[in-house]
Order: structure tokens, then sequence, then C-alpha cells
């Protein structure tokens, strides 16, 4: 099987690694000092890309739900990785309507976890648009 692969640079090293096992629900299967690895089997990867006017490099990451039982487990998640974070319900963005619960790892960078409810005509809609957490991190804000 291919796994998806992200190389995140971080400031502190156990502080993170304290973060991402909390929110994948495993720990390591390599640590170093200056490393560590998650070879996850769950979750499959969702890779999008948009051209709205935001500078260039990793807008968001994310983990999507195939039910709302799975968001459940994944904002419970999260929830255990970071203090704060963001619920939202029905929100339009990027061409689809979901429930969402966002939260910001140690350096900043943004991370939804999602289930997808139904397509939607437009990327966002600005009544129920998603915002990202406080750093306003995600495109959908645009």
């Amino acid at each position: 099987m291919n796994r998806f692969h992200v190389h995140i640079a971080v400031d502190d090293l156990e502080r993170n690694k304290v973060f991402y096992s909390s929110l994948f629900g495993a720990e390591p299967a390599v640590s170093k000092q200056d490393y560590a690895k998650w070879e996850l089997e769950d979750p499959a990867v969702n890779f999008a890309i948009s051209a709205r006017g935001r500078a260039p490099g990793i807008d968001h990451l994310g983990i999507q739900a195939a039910d709302e039982d799975g968001l459940s487990r994944l904002e419970e998640r999260a929830r255990a990785a970071d203090a704060g974070g963001l619920k939202e319900a029905g929100t339009t963005c990027c061409y689809a309507v979901s429930d969402k619960y966002w939260v910001t790892d140690p350096q900043g960078v943004a991370w939804e976890t999602y289930h997808t409810l139904d397509e939607a005509a437009l990327f966002t809609d600005p009544v129920s648009a998603c915002c990202g957490p406080e750093t306003g991190a995600s495109s959908c804000c645009d």
C-alpha cells in the first residue's frame, strides 16, 4: 500500500509528539531525538489544490471521516490533542457541505476533521462559510 507523506518542521519535538500521538490515536513508528514518524493505515488521503489568492504552501491538513461516528471519534482525538478548537455544522466550503472540527498544532498549522454531507455549487456560501481556527489558515475564509 502507498502512503501519502507529509513532513512538517517543528520547534519542540516532544510537545509535537504528544500532539500528533493524540491526534492520530497512535504512537510514532520511529522516534529519535530529532525525528518522529507515524506510519498510519487509516486514514487514506484526500488531497486538494486551489488557486484563491493565498500564499503558496500548506494551507491546512485534515482527516476526512466516512460517517458521523467517524467524525465524532476524530473530534474527540482532536480535542485531546489541542485545548481549543472550532466546531462547524453544515458549513459550505470547497464545493461541499460538511460538519467539521478544527484544531491548530503547536506551529500554527490548521488541522480540519470533517464529514462531507453533500456537494455545493459554490466554493463558499457567505452565510455558512467555514472559517477554520483562529489562525484563519483555511482558504475557505477568503
